[in-house]
C-alpha cells in the first residue's frame, strides 16, 4: 500500500495567507489542477490521507460545525469529480496547546495508519510549508513541497533542508508519482 498525507491549505484550496484561516465554505477556492490531482492519485492506487492544522477551531475563529461543513462540501466536490480523500484528520488545538498531533508531531498520521490496517510501502506528503516538510521527515514519510501555498522559491537559501521533491502544485506532483509505478 502506498500513501500520500495531503496538507489542505496551499495544496488542495488557496492559501489564505500567514495568520489568516478559511473559515466558511465561501472563502474555500480549490487550487487550479488540485481536484485533478487527487483523482490521478486515486487512479494510480495510492491512498489519500489529508492531515491539516485548523487552529482556527481552538482559536474561537471558527466552530467545529463550521470545519465540518467545508468538510462535506470539499468532499462532496471532489465525489462529483470522481475524486476523493481516504481519510481526513485535523488537528483543532491552537499551538499554545502542545498537542500531540499538530504538526510536525505525528500523532495523526500513526492514526491515519493504524485505521488503513496495512502497513504502507511507500509513504509521501504532499505540503506547501516547512512544517509539513518536518512532519514528513518525522514520520519517515518523503518530504514533496509544492509551491502553490506558503512557502515560495525564493527562500530556498534559508531552508533548513531540501525537500525530496518540489513541484508547482498537487497536479504536478500527482502526475509525477504516478509516472514512478
Amino acid at each position: 500500500m502506498k500513501v500520500v498525507f495531503l496538507d489542505r491549505d496551499g495544496v488542495i484550496n488557496k492559501y489564505p495567507g500567514d495568520k489568516n484561516y478559511v473559515t466558511k465554505w465561501s472563502e474555500f477556492k480549490f487550487i487550479p489542477g488540485s481536484i485533478e490531482g487527487i483523482r490521478k492519485l486515486n487512479s494510480c492506487g495510492f491512498k489519500l490521507v489529508l492531515i491539516s492544522n485548523q487552529a482556527g477551531v481552538g482559536k474561537g475563529l471558527y466552530s467545529q460545525k463550521a470545519l465540518d461543513v467545508m468538510t462535506k462540501k470539499m468532499l462532496n466536490q471532489l465525489k462529483k469529480a470522481k475524486a476523493g480523500l481516504d481519510r481526513i484528520y485535523y488537528c483543532t488545538h491552537s499551538p499554545v496547546d502542545n498537542c500531540d498531533c499538530r504538526k510536525p508531531k505525528t500523532a495523526l498520521l500513526k492514526k491515519a495508519i493504524a485505521s488503513l490496517g496495512q502497513a504502507p510501502s511507500e509513504m509521501y506528503f504532499i505540503g506547501d510549508s516547512f512544517l509539513d516538510m518536518e512532519t514528513a521527515i518525522n514520520f519517515s514519510a518523503k518530504p514533496i513541497l509544492v509551491l502553490s501555498g506558503r512557502e515560495k522559491i525564493v527562500n530556498r537559501p534559508d531552508w533548513k533542508f531540501e525537500p525530496d521533491y518540489i513541484f508547482d502544485n498537487l497536479l504536478v506532483a500527482a502526475n509525477y508519482l504516478c509516472n514512478l509505478l
